[in-house]
Parts: C-alpha cells; structure tokens; sequence
C-alpha cells in the first residue's frame, strides 16, 4: 500500500511540476519539430473585451428611406456577421441582435479594426461573370445583369450590363494558397455540383473567352478560360497581399450578406479599465486564497497542511488547463475560478470530518482515514454534479442569448470543479496515506496534530 501511494505522490509531483511550468507567466511556448513538420503553440493566457480592452462595434441595415427589413433578414446576417468574426481568429468576441434591427460585435484584442470593419460590413457578392472577348483590368467597376444597382446609380445608355454566369451562392468551399513559383497568394475555390455542372458547360463553350470573377462590382482578376473546367475548381489570382486573401476568403466562405451593413458606432476598449480590473482580482484572489490556507492550517493542523499543498496543486492545473485548452478570462470567468476554490476546501473539510469523527469513536488511523475518503464521497460527487448541471443551464442560457460572459463564468466554474475533485480525491489522499506510510500510528496519538 504504502509503495502504491509513493508511485502516486511521484507521478502527482510530475504532474504539479508540469502545470506549473504551463503556467508560468514568461512561458516561451511549446515549439516542436518533427522531421520536416514544426508545431508551435502559444501559451499566452487570454483575456476578454474586459480585460484586454478590444473594439466595440454597432451596425445597422443601411437600406433606403422607408424600405424595411424582416426578422428572418436580421438573423441571417447576424449568423454571417458571427461567422466572419470567428474567422478573424478573435478570442471570445460577442455578436448579438439588439434594439431590434441592430448587431453589436464586441472584438477584444483586435490588432486592425479598420480591416476587421471592411471585412464585417461587406456584402460579399461574388459574380464569375461571361466579358467575351473583352479584358476587364482589376479594380474595374462593371453592372451586371444579377446585381441591381443601388438607387444612386445612374446608368448611362452606354454602360454596358454583363452576364453572371454563376455567383457566390453556388461556391463550396474556399481557401488561400500560394503560387508554387512566384509565392504569391492565390484563392482556391471548389463549387457545388450544380455550379460546376453550369462553370464546366460554360468554360467548354467558350474557350479563349474571358471570365472575370467580380466582387461586389469590382473586378478582382479576368483571366482567360484555357479549357474546359469539368470539376468545378479554380483559382483567384490578383494583385492582394496574405491578410487581403484571408480576408477575401472570409467574405466568401461564409456568404453574402442579405442586406448590407453600415457603421453607426464604433468605440474602442481601452486597456486601462481592465488592467485595474485584472489587479483588483488578483488582489481579491490571493487574500481570499491565503485566508483559506490558514483556516485550514489552524484548524486542521497536519491535514490542513497537505490539504493547502493539495489546493496549491489545484491551483497551478486549473491555470495551466485555461492556457492548454484555451479558455478566455473575463472578470465573471474569474469569478468562476474563485468559486471553485472554495468548492474545492468544501471537498477537503467533508472528508477531515469524517476522519475526526471516526477517530472519536476509537477507529485506527488507517480505517478513519478510508472510511473518511469513502464516506465523505457520496457527498463530494452529489454536490458537484449539481453544480456541473447549473453550469450546463448556464452555458446553453449563454448561448442562446448571446451572453459570452455567463458562459465564460459557467465554462470555468465547471473546470475548477472537475479539476477540485481530483485534487480533493486523489491528491489529498495520495498526500495522507503517504504521510501515514511514513508515520504509523503515532499519529494517532499526537491528537492535536489532526485537529482532534
């Protein structure tokens, strides 16, 4: 017994030492090379709006006097607008419908708001558009006999209307990849079997003809069609940087807008505020956390000492899971993990009274020590699978309602108490029996080092 909870002291030690080099706050990263393939991973913890400051954002339809928009339009475009925001990369960003026919977009951390505006409010109509014979420069504006013209627009009896062959709506899939010769980004793009059956009959019908791909009215590239495309690929290629494709490929990927969007606010988080934030709860944390190390010292003597190891343990793994997993801090998030805190000095001191009361009675060490574990068990497991389901109603009330931070509190109240119960369970066990191993019975008879 006693070489089996050594075997697990050292493997927990392997573990506590792990965790605390993850989160360690000058961590360089995990960078790895295997054979020709490099893995590099950030362990950089993340923080939300609150925390990190970001931009804040209000759009609204930016449609003619007196024309409206139904509800059905505006949950459309708020799901584009979610998906566009996910594709920026941007850590815990908030897109939700307010004031009826409005979408606030709160982007925390972003590196270039005006790009993150022009890719939002974009409409993104792509248009493969037939110009015969004729080469249409980039950047050339054209009228196309899909794309109605905005009221402003006059046309000119010698403005010339176009042909769409195919638009956005037939486009699969698409993806940045670069020239093998020049490097040069290029977009690759797949259509769905309706597209490539209309692009296959079109590209074999007029070979040495130009096809000009067109976005929201605007060439983007005119190449010439070389043969027959049968399997509805292709490439874009044009004049655009690496972030100008990635962001290209966003507005396509994930669809045209049905109504175009507009600006009416935008307004930037500073820093400062979460900065101050940030300190303050360190600050509340750490009181809080040596206040509970010393109540369990004090009243439980020997077993609140390994009972703090334990939930210093506990600490540096919840910490190191944030960084691994990743989850994204926001002050409610915080407040989850304090909570957790004490839910895990819950689990300690059920199990220490169980071992009091069974050692009152005259019980070995030994069989108060097991009987404490396994008794106080039942417990430990009723009230954080309660607690588990709270956090479940928290999360999908989150979700549904666009709440970003009564998830983040849900998502790390819920790690904090998977991770209290193993520390609870198995470290202060593992720390206990190794503690008796080493001891005897002599414990037994030192009453005041038990809390006895």
């Amino acid at each position: 017994m006693a070489r089996r909870y050594i075997r697990l002291l050292i493997l927990i030690l392997v573990i506590a030492v792990g965790a605390g080099w993850v989160a360690w706050p000058t961590n360089p990263g995990i960078h790895l090379r295997v054979g020709s393939k490099e893995f590099n991973r950030s362990l950089d913890l993340r923080l939300g709006l609150d925390l990190q400051g970001g931009m804040q954002m209000l759009l609204e339809p930016d449609l003619p006097a007196g024309q409206t928009v139904d509800a059905e339009a505006m949950a459309a475009a708020r799901g584009i607008v979610e998906n566009r925001v996910n594709g920026l990369g941007v850590a815990e960003p908030i897109v939700q419908a307010v004031s009826g026919n409005r979408i606030l977009v709160e982007l925390p951390g972003i590196e270039d708001p005006e790009a993150a505006v022009a890719t939002l409010k974009q409409t993104g109509l792509l248009e493969f558009v037939d110009t015969g014979t004729e080469f249409l420069p980039p950047g050339t504006k054209i009228l196309t006999d899909y794309r109605t013209p905005q009221a402003s627009t006059e046309i000119t009896p010698t403005q010339k209307i176009y042909h769409t062959v195919l638009t956005g709506g037939d486009l699969k899939t698409a993806r940045v990849e670069f020239e093998p010769q020049t490097n040069q980004p290029v977009i690759a793009f797949e259509l769905n079997s309706e597209g490539a059956k209309i692009f296959a009959e079109h590209t074999a019908a007029n070979v040495d003809r130009f096809l000009a791909i067109v976005l929201d009215g605007e060439v983007i590239s005119c190449p010439r069609i070389q043969s027959a495309i049968p399997e509805g690929r292709g490439q874009i290629t044009g004049q655009f940087t690496v972030a100008e494709a990635k962001s290209l490929v966003l507005q396509l990927r994930y669809g045209a807008l049905p109504i175009p969007l507009r600006v009416l606010d935008t307004r930037a988080v500073g820093p400062t505020l979460g900065q101050d934030s940030v300190q303050r709860s360190v600050r509340a944390g750490v009181i809080g956390l040596v206040i509970v190390l010393l109540f369990m010292l004090i009243y439980y003597r020997l077993p609140g000492f390994l009972a703090d190891l334990a939930l210093l343990i506990y600490a540096l793994l919840t910490l190191a899971l944030y960084k691994l997993i990743p989850v994204t801090l926001t002050l409610p998030g915080i407040a989850g993990f304090l909570l957790s805190v004490g839910m895990a000095v819950d689990a300690n001191i059920l199990i220490f009274e169980r071992m009091r009361e069974e050692l009152r009675q005259g019980r070995t060490l030994e069989r108060a020590i097991e009987a404490g574990f396994q008794r106080a068990w039942t417990s430990i497991f009723d009230s954080n699978v309660s607690t588990w389901i709270t956090c479940l109603i928290l999360w999908l009330f989150g979700s549904s309602f666009g709440a970003s931070t009564v998830k983040g509190f849900a998502v790390t109240l819920a790690l904090g108490v998977l991770v209290s119960m193993f520390t609870a369970v198995t470290v202060t066990r593992t720390f206990v029996h190794t503690v008796f191993a080493l001891a005897g019975e002599r414990l037994r008879e030192k009453r005041w080092l038990l809390g006895i």
